[in-house]
């Protein structure tokens, strides 16, 4: 694994390891499905000449480029709250507690990021209007909330609803149409879920550390048996959602995500198994690799029919 190698102090091996590459489909998945939506739509009623593929590519660079900002400011306020133990940590190793990443670079990469997502999403104004910049602001402030405040406070899941589901899905159909349909609105709401499990299985491992550490997430108050029955209720919730896109006429959007949930639960019942330790990061990395086949199921699904 490219984590077990040497790591020289700033390298670009550092930094990739830091931007946490495996993250970025997560960050995709909800504005490819807004995509696919908008696109769907406007083929059906305006003729695929209205579809904006400028305005399509911001949306997915500002995703990526906010989610790369977000695991800097985790990977740097862990560190300083003095969170990332080596010798307790379950999950990944963080790119300032190793030393891979100076203090200074990752403050200088966290501003840099930031502003490279502001450049980066400006340009919507012109393709959604002026409430883009209330949009912008929102998902920066939340990007620094939810690692210095909100997922101290079991909030963390509401935020991954919101902003890996339903404002990218529907302020992505939003700059193509400039309107959410109730359809847009329940498939944001799918994605979430199914992103949620990310978290999910993430604080299920690590339930014990941050129990000591008074980080009362979702997973703690809930307890092990609980949060694992809530991981497998995300993935069917989400897939009963998509009953949406069988009203609309869209079949396969419907039924190709069941193949995501045999997956989902062969990793829930993984997940049972396992319980507690470093293995858990075998369900972690299966749960995004599921996240990856639900969008590309709905994705797949909504341009086929």
């Amino acid at each position: 694994m490219l984590e077990e190698n040497n790591v020289r102090k700033n390298s670009l091996k550092a930094w990739v390891l830091a931007a946490r590459p495996k993250t970025l489909t997560g960050a995709a998945v909800p504005v490819l499905i807004g995509l696919a939506l908008a696109y769907t739509d406007i083929k059906t009623f305006y003729g695929v000449e209205h579809f904006s593929w400028v305005a399509a590519l911001l949306c997915l660079l500002f995703a990526e480029v906010m989610q790369v900002d977000a695991n800097f400011v985790n990977d740097f306020v862990d560190y300083a709250k003095g969170n990332d133990d080596t010798i307790r940590r379950l999950g990944p190793l963080r790119a300032c507690t190793q030393g891979w990443v100076s203090i200074d670079a990752m403050k200088h990469a966290i501003a840099l990021t930031t502003v490279l997502a502001c450049v980066v999403g400006l340009p919507l104004i012109y393709y959604g209007g002026l409430e883009m910049i209330i949009v912008g602001v929102l998902c920066v402030l939340f990007c620094f909330l939810y690692t210095t405040h909100l997922s101290y406070m079991g909030l963390g899941d509401v935020l991954v609803l919101l902003f890996f589901g339903i404002v990218p899905v529907c302020i992505t159909y939003y700059v193509q149409l400039h309107t959410v349909t109730l359809q847009v609105f329940l498939a944001s709401v799918a994605c979430g879920l199914v992103v949620d499990g990310l978290l999910v299985v993430n604080n299920y491992r690590d339930r014990d550390n941050d129990r000591e550490d008074g980080k009362i997430t979702l997973v703690v108050r809930m307890g092990a048996k609980n949060s694992r029955r809530l991981y497998l209720l995300l993935g069917v919730a989400a897939v009963l959602l998509g009953l949406v896109f069988l009203l609309q006429g869209h079949v396969l959007a419907f039924v190709l995500p069941f193949i995501y949930l045999v997956l989902h639960f062969y990793t829930y019942l993984k997940m049972v198994r396992i319980n507690r330790g470093r293995e858990l990061n075998v369900c972690l990395g299966e749960t995004a690799r599921n996240i990856l086949i639900y969008g590309l199921c709905v994705v797949v699904g909504l341009l086929i029919s």
